[in-house]
């Protein structure tokens, strides 16, 4: 089944909604006769997102759970789609290891990165998928990074993660090409929010969220494969990926890591 343009979503489903880039989604898409299905694991967060979007006219029901648990994940997802059948799912939620001494990330931060980071979007994506394929139809999104595109020094756990799931949706996208499920992977780069506030260190090509969820929303609705942005930063770490690693992790070990350990959640 060839996909085209996507129909405007009109039940829409975000994981990490609570800040960040799933908060600035939740709001780009609120809009009256849409409904929003918002996770997180602050409920205080989650609340204050959903009073922000029902001031826009939207229907919108939160839940604090985590993504790491696929149990009620899964119960979340079916009973989201049971009461409106999903068009959009957005596997947003993510963190990464924050500051680090010379030591750098220990194996729990390892393995609770890959948890949230990798096993949080198998457990978004695959109860969506068991749900859109007998109606042959529905869009998913699973938010990568441009850390994704080369291994960073600052950060492997989340660049590993983020660099998962980058092909896993890019391989996702093509086994389910005629299926009439468009999946598409979000690669930002950084993008402000409360976390990047208290970042002490450069930025490059630093993003406000509304014009992130402006972007992102207008090449979901296109159904485009990689969404990765902004260019300038995508073009460096990509000339990154393709130089030998003698020349590349001289120059990668010098760049900050992207976030801190509750980026969005």
């Amino acid at each position: 089944m060839k996909l085209t343009s996507a129909p405007s979503p009109k039940s829409i489903l975000i994981t990490g909604a609570s800040s960040g880039i799933g908060a600035a989604l939740a709001l780009e898409y609120a809009a009256p006769g849409i409904t929003l299905f918002l996770s997180g694991r602050n409920s205080q967060r989650l609340q204050k997102m959903a009073k922000a979007c029902v001031s826009k006219g939207a229907t919108v029901e939160i839940t604090a759970l985590n993504v790491a648990d696929d149990t009620a994940m899964r119960r979340w997802i079916s009973g989201c789609d049971r009461r409106y059948p999903l068009d959009l799912v957005i596997a947003n939620a993510g963190i990464s290891g924050g500051p680090k001494g010379a030591l750098g990330e220990s194996e729990e931060d390892v393995r609770q990165i890959f948890d949230i980071n990798l096993a949080g979007v198998l457990n978004t994506v695959h109860p969506a998928i068991d749900l859109m394929r007998p109606r042959k139809n529905g869009q998913i999104a699973l938010v990568s990074s441009l850390a994704g595109y080369r291994g960073l020094p600052s950060a492997p756990a989340y660049s590993a993660s983020k660099a998962a799931v980058k092909a896993y949706g890019e391989a996702l996208r093509g086994q389910l090409r005629r299926s009439g499920i468009a999946i598409s992977v979000i690669c930002p780069g950084f993008v402000k929010s409360r976390i990047t506030d208290s970042n002490t260190f450069p930025m490059p090509f630093l993003m406000d969220t509304p014009k992130a969820a402006r972007i992102i929303r207008k090449r979901l609705q296109a159904r485009r494969a990689v969404i990765a942005f902004p260019w300038p930063m995508r073009l460096i770490l990509g000339t990154m990926r393709a130089l030998p690693s003698r020349l590349a992790l001289p120059l990668l070990s010098g760049l900050p890591k992207k976030g801190s350990k509750s980026a969005g959640v």
